[in-house]
């Protein structure tokens, strides 16, 4: 890769592999796959530190499948197995030693694998510090990966590892209460199952909470799940609390025993103050339910050099292949030494859903030029910037086991082209005739024929509506979730619901629509389907959504371009029109 001024490191090397054990200061041993230069001298290290199967990693194969497999698209996910590691040869054949490790308790490393345990962090610092030792290393040693990869990285940073230079961290949850489990509270069963049955199977996992209770103890703490509902009466859950001691099922009883945000969750949630090595993250727009959230969590708490890239509604094709050249100028930045230019570009890098595919760069993020625009809820499901009118009322939807119903709101056709980007939040006004309610909203972009298009979403269980007025701005509600409110059937109460950011222009004709349901929407890709495995209430209830002038109900929307005067009722067209 060249600019006008600099180039990355060129591929001139041919490369050696071998497999080690690294001893830890207990003694267990991990698993260490290396690929270094062949040639005389010392070079700076990568690492990717994980979970998985090592071979799947690293195997020497093709981005995909040629035709789509199931609901997995060409070169996404079937034929690759996880291949979250990148290629080691690309970095080896360029003058990096590639390590491979195996977090202890998975695959070939001893020990015992305890999701994102203390062992397993301290073990990442470790592990640079062994790799900066060896005569093969420079002392200078970065960290790369996505997804369980990129979670890592961040938790190994945060003890300060003194070699560790840089980390290029992109597409990693950072708080696995809120972006992974209980997204706005609501349990998200589906993917913690899938993922817990896929790969636990190959780790010797052990549960730090059950393992701190005798059995007398879990049956106690799960008691309380057996007689909900909302739980028991989901076949996967009930299986769960059958056998929690079942090996893959330990670490679905894990997640249901810690149901609130507390010290399980909170060692799990990235620090960002004590982090102070440069960092790369980054996601996509589509992947709302499991990565994107951390990214701008990251961006907004980071206070080293940093960048940022949200890409298009897509994930990285394994191996990772998009990211090999922006990492390879990255790490010859902050390995190396290298100036190839970065701090002359803008440190965000936003693709603009609807553009044609244009990108966007800026200083900073929220951006700047953004106004954020409160689009009141108004009778006949209208979605407009005017407050309310004399004697408006409300609109209510039923939600039960025999029929999830949902309430729509959409703009009139915008006049100008209309750029939304960034967070959003809808202050709802609601009662409920249960003592809950789960609260799923997503935000579309409708076309001219009608046509629908699920940019992002947000979430609330209305027991966990209280707020954090410190951490909460008006677009970024904060929810603590760490304890939960029975709601008062009939009451009408104020809730606030954070929407994850998005980016997105409304072309001329075009509306954006709000959709409030009790219950997941179908999904139409694995993007989606990751974000669409939340339970469901299992009591009928009528949900009311009020909408007058004492309980203004409104979606607060990011406005960076356009809407200059705002959405016309008439849609923008002459009063009379004659033929």
């Amino acid at each position: 890769m060249y600019g006008t001024t600099w180039q990355t490191s060129p591929r001139q090397y041919e490369y050696d592999h071998e497999r080690t054990k690294i001893t830890m200061p207990d003694g267990i041993e991990l698993d260490a796959q290396i690929w270094r230069p062949r040639a005389e001298g010392s070079f700076p290290a990568i690492l990717g530190y994980h979970p998985y199967q090592s071979a799947p990693q690293t195997a020497p194969i093709t981005p995909g499948p040629i035709a789509a497999v199931g609901n997995f698209p060409p070169g996404v996910e079937t034929g690759n197995g996880w291949i979250e590691a990148g290629d080691p040869t690309f970095f080896a054949r360029r003058g990096y030693v590639y390590v491979l490790v195996n977090i202890r308790g998975t695959s070939a490393s001893q020990g015992v694998y305890e999701y994102l345990g203390d062992a397993e962090i301290r073990d990442g610092h470790d592990t640079i510090e062994w790799i900066a030792e060896q005569p093969w290393c420079d002392g200078n040693v970065g960290m790369f990966g996505v997804s369980y990869f990129a979670r890592i990285q961040y938790f190994v940073a945060m003890t300060r590892p003194p070699h560790l230079r840089t980390i290029f961290a992109p597409w990693g949850s950072s708080d696995q209460y809120r972006d992974v489990f209980y997204q706005g509270g609501i349990l998200n069963k589906d993917w913690p199952l899938y993922w817990g049955r896929s790969s636990l199977r190959f780790t010797n996992f052990q549960d730090e909470t059950l393992n701190a209770l005798s059995r007398e103890e879990l049956d106690a703490a799960l008691s309380v799940y057996r007689d909900d509902p909302d739980i028991a009466q989901d076949p996967d859950l009930a299986a769960v609390l059958a056998d929690p001691l079942k090996p893959t099922n330990q670490y679905m009883a894990s997640v249901l025993v810690n149901n609130t945000y507390n010290d399980f969750w909170k060692k799990r949630t990235v620090d960002y103050s004590k982090i102070d090595v440069p960092v790369y993250t980054g996601s996509d727009w589509l992947n709302y339910g499991l990565h994107l959230p951390a990214a701008f969590r990251a961006w907004a708490g980071l206070r080293t050099p940093k960048r940022m890239i949200i890409g298009p509604q897509a994930y990285l094709d394994r191996p990772v292949y998009q990211l090999q050249y922006e990492s390879l100028r990255w790490y010859d930045r902050w390995l190396k030494g290298v100036d190839t230019g970065w701090e002359a570009e803008k440190p965000v890098s936003l693709f603009v859903m609807g553009s044609g595919g244009r990108w966007k760069h800026a200083d900073d993020w929220p951006l700047p030029e953004t106004k954020w625009t409160p689009f009141y809820l108004h009778e006949k499901g209208r979605l407009w910037e005017r407050e309310h009118f004399v004697n408006e009322g409300s609109s209510s939807y039923h939600d039960s086991p025999w029929g999830r119903e949902s309430l729509e709101f959409e703009t009139p056709r915008f006049v100008e082209e209309t750029e939304v980007i960034g967070p959003m939040a809808l202050k709802l006004f609601a009662s409920t005739t249960s003592d809950d309610a789960l609260f799923f909203v997503s935000v579309r972009a409708v076309d001219p024929e009608g046509e629908e298009q699920i940019l992002t979403r947000g979430w609330l269980r209305a027991s966990h509506r209280a707020l954090d007025p410190e951490r909460s701005t008006p677009w970024a509600p904060y929810h603590p979730h760490d304890r939960a409110e029975p709601v008062e059937p009939g009451a009408i109460l104020e809730y606030d619901i954070p929407i994850v950011p998005t980016g997105y222009v409304f072309k001329q004709g075009y509306k954006l629509k709000l959709k409030i349901a009790g219950a997941d929407d179908p999904a139409k890709n694995s993007l989606e389907n990751i974000a669409a495995g939340h339970i469901r209430r299992r009591v009928a209830s009528r949900v009311t959504v009020f909408h007058d002038a004492d309980h203004p109900s409104a979606l607060l929307v990011p406005i960076t371009s356009g809407n200059i005067i705002g959405t016309y009722l008439s849609e923008g067209q002459p009063f009379v029109t004659f033929d």
